[in-house]
């Protein structure tokens, strides 16, 4: 279900005197009521050590959580789902591979459900996804899941990384073949802003149009070099985003840092911060 921004970001308000006229006006600055966190960050943790990871983020004070690598689907996916609620985390999506979709989806959707998650995401394609050939078969997939989705009372989701901005096939770079030949009303998207911007793509005009297409942003900072940064320690103007007309359905905000340096708790901790203090 697409929220609008102001059901779900609190306005923090004050009332200030006007000096002299007697009256007062309320100010309000809106900002992300929950933190999330995708877990791709901390995969090397995660994979050895779930349970204990899952209570160092929550800890945090992150209270969202998004599955994705460190051998999650592998795992007891009921002893996932029950340290969640004791630590109050709660997952709201999960990325699952294309390939797991199309060889088992009941099964993916065992899984997700277990994890107590509402919306699959696809968060990457292959080599051979991304040719003439081969993007037809995805457009065709991801339609055919995101109805299975539906069926099941789950959402569907696609996470870009840059490529989809710097591939053609058909004349159209692969996002505009996406945004055009699958369904917008079940076929929702996950956007890395980083990704779109080192793309070159322009990020505020990206956001109003996808408007209500847009499910969640991935939000990790980018360096003046390019390379990715915790959130607040880089060069991208969050705020100007998220107060954009096309981002005022947007439903979670995951921090990620595909490169975060190791021991990673420290670089999700700066992040946590700086996206908790954000004021838009």
């Amino acid at each position: 279900m697409t929220m609008n921004r102001r059901a779900f970001i609190a306005g923090a308000g004050g009332v200030m005197a006007m000096s002299g006229l007697g009256m007062t006006a309320m100010a309000r600055a809106a900002r992300v009521r929950a933190v999330g966190l995708q877990l791709y960050t901390v995969r090397e943790l995660f994979a050895k050590d779930p349970v204990g990871t899952l209570g160092k983020v929550a800890r945090i004070g992150y209270r969202e959580v998004e599955f994705g690598g460190g051998n999650y689907d592998t795992m007891d996916h009921a002893k996932l789902r029950k340290t969640m609620d004791r630590l109050q985390l709660r997952a709201p999506s999960a990325h699952v591979p294309y390939e797991t979709l199309d060889k088992d989806f009941a099964a993916a959707v065992k899984m997700v459900k277990t994890l107590g998650a509402q919306t699959i995401v696809l968060p990457w394609l292959a080599e051979d996804q991304r040719t003439d050939a081969g993007f037809g078969g995805v457009i065709s997939g991801m339609n055919r899941f995101a109805a299975q989705a539906r069926e099941e009372g789950l959402g569907f989701a696609y996470h870009n990384h840059d490529f989809e901005f710097l591939t053609q096939s058909g004349g159209k770079t692969l996002y505009d073949r996406l945004l055009g030949e699958t369904d917008p009303a079940l076929v929702k998207m996950e956007l890395d802003l980083y990704w779109a911007i080192h793309a070159g793509a322009d990020a505020a005009r990206l956001i109003d149009r996808l408007s209500g297409r847009l499910y969640a942003f991935h939000v990790k900072d980018m360096k003046k070099d390019g390379s990715m940064a915790a959130v607040g320690a880089g060069t991208i103007d969050f705020a100007a985003l998220f107060k954009l007309p096309g981002a005022s359905g947007v439903e979670h905000f995951y921090v990620e840092n595909d490169k975060a340096p190791a021991p990673y708790i420290p670089d999700i901790t700066t992040s946590f911060r700086n996206l908790s203090a954000l004021r838009f």
